[in-house]
């Protein structure tokens, strides 16, 4: 449950609006949204406001209110907060600014704001808070809301991108609208977690630049799972640079932005890239919902938007099956000899305007295995005569009624769908997008959607840790001995002193040969000529150690894993505020090269990792050369789970990367080891 109950502060029945011209402003929107609640403002001189009779106090006040817009100076604030919450309010939104966004001072003053009560607080630093279900407005400039009976929610930590996505034209109305601010005491997590059981809420729009809670973010996001609420993601920030350990390779290829990745993928959150994308998908899983399926038929009656659309596909995970033979021939059957039956399928303009010709035609076409039906169609600017057009669309809607398919209207351009035809799509349950990539994009996160909840749900992820102060690397044959003890399996290798420039007279355990021999101590050893391999016999192994020894460097000396199938990379690193994140890819000396990873929060379930294989193109080979590995990966997820272990038991570990793991016909082997540690974080091992 969330920490706090927000019922009263997001539902209020009886609102206080303490302050001056914004607290006015905020009565203003709530009567131009028809609250019937009663309002009540707060000003020590003014006798009236918004045509309301004003008390000078909060203890000249009819009742105790549900919710408060505070919109006085941020010293003044805590006094405010203080009275409110000692006389019971059920929250408040908090205007000011100049609190923990302007430094340290005004996180000083936050930390009094917070302090000593437990009333839910929106803000500071924020616009506030909209019901469009009840009208009340706590919210102190122009909005685009209508009363609406439900609809999706939206959580914002911008006042100003929550303002301006009110005002879209697209036919989407907000039943909650919520700006955040800096979430002194509420957060995305306790909104996401309240969303979920309300009924009026069909899905929720995030836009975040943090979350502040990743566990309980993965809690709410799985009781928006349990009702069926799908939650799609605005994350910006992206381009920021985390704290890096530069010694390994997963620093360079395992960024924050990747970690955030992750915890949106393991919890089934839809992510776009931009506002356009966020809000076709948002508006597409609200009105068609979850499809059952990526495959997908498109009509348009022109070879070059057919054409778009199959070469826009490739950047999203849906497909274009092809037709059968007999669906082809009854489609065919529909339409001139002139026209070839393809997917997607240009259906040429010959019956254009023929609506019973375009009927027939159309319902041969979404009656297969389809999971989603797009019509491309672009509407003639306004003066022009769209008699043709209206035909197409009712031909459209009523083959996806007949169906039972998911349909949905494209456009190539967004002038493209007026408001009549979105009107029109949205009362026959149609989807709507702006163009053919939010189409694909939208359609591919439905798919996702619809597969995530027909899955069961995880376990929470492991939280990251505090392993924040200066890293400190350990060498190879260290690191191996931990990863040996963890039952990870090692080439059995020894350290020898380069000093003196010859080989013992005898190895313990004496390796058989072929062997590597490398230079202990820095990492990226094959960059730097540290690494020699395939030596044969005892006199190639006295000059590799007296090479690489030279100045009295210890030297590593090991059996050289042979007949490798695939080289891997595997890490666990903490990855704060997100948790534990575990990066898996294409490994060896090319791997930056490459940059083939991914990466999953720990625990990984076996088939999540299967799904992380699957979209790699090194699990592509694996397939090919390996296919039981990929359909059963048992042995690399040991692996991980073994590491993931480690990490949680050791919070002086901070990254733990091995590269290559090698996969042979037998077995896995951890070839190279990279371990970094924080010594100030201790052991409890």
């Amino acid at each position: 449950m969330p920490l706090r109950d927000l019922g009263r502060l997001l539902r209020p029945r009886t609102v206080a609006v303490v302050g001056g011209d914004p607290a006015e402003r905020a009565i203003r929107q709530s009567d131009r949204l028809g609250f019937e609640g009663e309002i009540w403002p707060v000003h020590p001189t003014r006798s009236h406001m918004a045509g309301r009779r004003v008390y000078p106090s909060l203890d000249d006040l009819p009742g105790v209110p549900d919710a408060a817009f505070v919109a006085v100076n941020r010293r003044l604030t805590i006094e405010v907060v203080r009275q409110l919450a000692a006389i019971g309010c059920g929250g408040a939104v908090l205007y000011a600014s100049g609190f923990a966004e302007a430094g340290e001072g005004g996180a000083k003053i936050q930390e009094r704001l917070v302090s000593g009560h437990r009333m839910p607080l929106i803000g500071p630093n924020c616009y506030g808070t909209i019901n469009a279900v009840v009208g009340a407005a706590l919210w102190p400039d122009v909005q685009g809301c209508r009363r609406v009976r439900s609809g999706p929610a939206l959580i914002s930590q911008s006042g100003n991108i929550s303002l301006n996505l009110t005002m879209n034209r697209r036919g989407i109305d907000f039943s909650y609208v919520i700006s955040l601010g800096n979430q002194s005491s509420v957060t995305t997590e306790d909104c996401l977690e309240h969303f979920a059981t309300r009924s009026e809420v069909t899905a929720v729009g995030i836009h975040a630049e943090s979350i502040v809670d990743p566990v309980a973010f993965g809690r709410a996001a799985l009781a928006c799972r349990d009702t069926r609420t799908p939650v799609v993601v605005l994350k910006t920030g992206r381009s920021k640079e985390a704290e890096r350990i530069t010694s390994s390779h997963t620093a360079a290829l395992s960024a924050p932005a990747a970690a955030y990745d992750a915890l949106f993928e393991r919890y089934g959150v839809v992510t776009a890239e931009s506002i356009p994308d966020f809000m076709t998908t948002l508006g597409l899983l609200d009105t068609v919902g979850a499809t059952p399926g990526n495959r997908l038929v498109s009509l348009s009656c022109s070879g070059g938007e057919a054409a778009l659309v199959a070469d826009r596909s490739v950047r999203y995970p849906v497909t274009f099956p092809a037709f059968g033979r007999e669906h082809r021939d009854r489609i065919a059957a529909t339409l001139p000899q002139m026209v070839t039956i393809t997917n997607p399928l240009d259906y040429h303009t010959f019956i254009w305007g023929d609506e019973p010709a375009l009927e027939r035609c159309f319902n041969e076409v979404v009656a297969g295995p389809f999971d989603a039906a797009m019509l491309v169609i672009d509407w003639p600017s306004e003066g022009n005569d769209d008699t043709d057009w209206w035909p197409a669309l009712r031909a459209f809607a009523a083959a996806a009624n007949r169906a039972g398919r998911v349909g949905v209207i494209v456009s190539g351009l967004p002038e493209g769908l007026p408001s009549p035809v979105r009107a029109f799509a949205t009362e026959r349950g149609l989807g709507v997008a702006h163009s053919i990539d939010e189409a694909l994009g939208g359609l591919a996160a439905a798919a996702s959607w619809g597969l995530w909840i027909e899955n069961r749900p995880p376990s929470l992820h492991l939280p990251a840790g505090t392993s924040t102060g200066p890293a400190v690397t350990l060498d190879e044959p260290t690191a191996k001995s931990i990863l040996s003890g963890e039952g990870i399996p090692v080439p059995y290798g020894v350290v020898v002193d380069g000093q003196s420039g010859s080989v013992p007279a005898r190895l313990p355990h004496q390796p058989g040969f072929p062997v590597v021999a490398k230079t202990v101590g820095p990492a990226h050893k094959s960059r730097t000529g540290g690494v020699i391999t395939g030596i044969s016999d005892l006199e190639e192994l006295g000059a590799a150690i007296h090479q690489l020894g030279d100045g009295g460097r210890p030297v590593l000396v090991e059996e050289q894993v042979t007949g490798a199938v695939a080289e891997l990379l595997v890490s666990v690193s903490r990855k704060p505020p997100i948790g534990l994140v575990v990066t898996l890819g294409a490994g060896g000396t090319l791997v930056e090269w490459l940059a083939d990873t991914t990466s999953l929060l720990a625990p990984v379930t076996q088939p999540e990792l299967r799904r992380a294989l699957r979209r790699l193109r090194i699990g592509r080979l694996l397939e090919h050369r390996a296919p039981g590995f990929v359909a059963d990966p048992e042995s690399i997820w040991k692996i991980i789970d073994r590491l993931t272990a480690l990490l949680a038991r050791r919070p002086d570990i901070v990254e733990l990367e091995i590269n290559p793991l090698i996969l042979t016909e037998e077995a896995l082997w951890a070839v190279d080891a990279l371990i970094s540690t924080n010594p100030e974080d201790g052991s409890c091992s």
